[in-house]
């Protein structure tokens, strides 16, 4: 949820410069995410299995904000 807020918050700023620092802090919110798929793993609440097929999720999503930042610096 943290992700995808940070991104339209962001996209609502009347600056790529802004919107480029949103899309970093929802970026942060991907690897914070990450640590708590692992906690929750050590926890009992989710399975290997289950942390792993989420973890190339977030993997994919991660890659997709950086693609999206590199795309917003070159239009500058």
């Amino acid at each position: 949820m943290s992700i995808a807020s940070n991104i339209a918050e962001g996209a609502a700023r009347h600056s790529p410069k802004e919107f480029i620092q949103f899309l970093y802090i929802a970026l942060g919110s991907a690897s914070e995410l990450e640590t708590q798929l692992i906690i929750a793993e050590n926890l009992g609440f989710i399975d290997n299995n289950k942390n792993e097929e989420l973890k190339i999720k977030l993997a994919s999503i991660s890659k997709m904000l950086s693609g999206l930042i590199g795309n917003v610096k070159s239009k500058q």
